[in-house]
């Protein structure tokens, strides 16, 4: 008997790079999706508008390249060079969130391999100097207009009760039955990820929920990828805007990931200057956990956990009051080990 014929597996190296644009929590984006189709540039308003509508442009993608083993040593080693290569920008903080494997991920007629992405998240201040970053094609997007039903900080989404759930509620009862391929079924998911039935939304479930939408065919990334629930359906909802091949689910990994680290880790402080005012530390952590936080109660936790220390000056900025200035306090990393900002729970 001959050999059987593998299929070439190729490593590739994804990066989903959060900044503050504001009081916006935006990622880079790269590439293609990025090059003149209407990518806020670096340093713009939160609420400024695209120079394209989202059916005139490419699908935004985040930084990605393969993995050379010859170039590179290690797999970060390769992601920054990439990052810079594609962005121009050089990132600080970085860690590994997951390996993307799935088949299909990145199926094009041509391929011939297979891609397995390894996901980073990374952490950056916007730079000041955006001319290499926008001269490479890239720049920030909020990360909400990806994710619309992720954002609580004025209201409960609208976007949840008109067109999410009572779609996903169709889907739960269509079930046939019990999938054995599943722990839970059908409606027991989409309480626990969706908040549905009393049951609380849980902020960190990310990932979750953009499953479940991918599962029940209610996203454009369902339909590329040729899933059978999004092809029997006929216009699909606009639940936010696609990314390239599989990169929104990497985008949702890592939003997961950065809004559970904040609880026990001081990330936060990656993406704040040097010197900060404890209103615009809120809203920063408002930003990020896609809710908002009772001003007193976050103070006392600020306090409690002793994460910052005031430099005895003052803020004119904030339009009212003079606010004392704080940064961060670095000795609370030898002080011990889970040294984050644990929010309490939604009202």
């Amino acid at each position: 008997m001959g050999e059987p014929i593998l299929t070439p597996i190729e490593i590739g190296l994804t990066a989903a790079i959060v900044t503050l644009l504001g009081d916006e929590p935006a990622i880079l984006v790269a590439g293609d999706g990025a090059r003149g189709e209407g990518s806020r540039e670096a340093g713009t308003r939160s609420d400024a508008k695209p120079t394209r509508t989202f059916a005139e442009r490419a699908p935004a993608g985040l930084p990605f390249g393969p993995f050379d083993p010859l170039a590179h040593r290690t797999f970060e080693i390769g992601l920054r060079a990439w990052v810079e290569a594609q962005t121009g920008l050089t990132v600080g903080y970085v860690e590994q969130l997951y390996t993307f494997g799935d088949r299909g991920r990145h199926a094009l007629p041509h391929d011939t391999a297979h891609v397995v992405s390894v996901g980073y998240l990374a952490l950056t201040r916007v730079p000041e100097n955006v001319a290499a970053l926008n001269a490479a094609g890239a720049g920030f997007e909020p990360w909400y207009r990806f994710f619309p039903w992720e954002d609580w900080r004025i209201a409960r989404p609208a976007i949840l009760d008109e067109t999410i759930l009572p779609l996903l509620g169709e889907w739960a009862r269509r079930a046939a039955g019990p999938e054995p391929s599943r722990a839970r079924g059908r409606r027991e998911r989409l309480r626990l990820c969706f908040g549905v039935g009393g049951s609380p939304w849980d902020e960190e479930k990310v990932l979750d929920r953009y499953e479940l939408l991918y599962e029940a065919g209610l996203i454009e990334e369902a339909r590329r990828d040729g899933r059978e629930a999004a092809l029997a359906r006929g216009k699909l909802p606009a639940l936010g805007e696609p990314m390239r091949f599989d990169h929104r689910r990497i985008l949702a990994t890592a939003i997961a990931r950065l809004r559970a680290k904040l609880k026990y880790r001081p990330v936060v402080f990656e993406l704040m200057p040097d010197e900060f005012t404890l209103t615009e530390l809120q809203h920063t952590v408002e930003a990020i956990s896609g809710r908002l936080v009772h001003k007193q109660n976050f103070r006392r936790l600020v306090e409690a956990t002793a994460l910052v220390e005031p430099t005895g000056d003052m803020s004119t900025a904030t339009g009212g009051r003079p606010a004392a200035r704080f940064r961060f306090r670095r000795e609370v990393l030898q002080e011990r080990p889970a040294a984050g900002l644990r929010l309490g729970a939604r009202a």
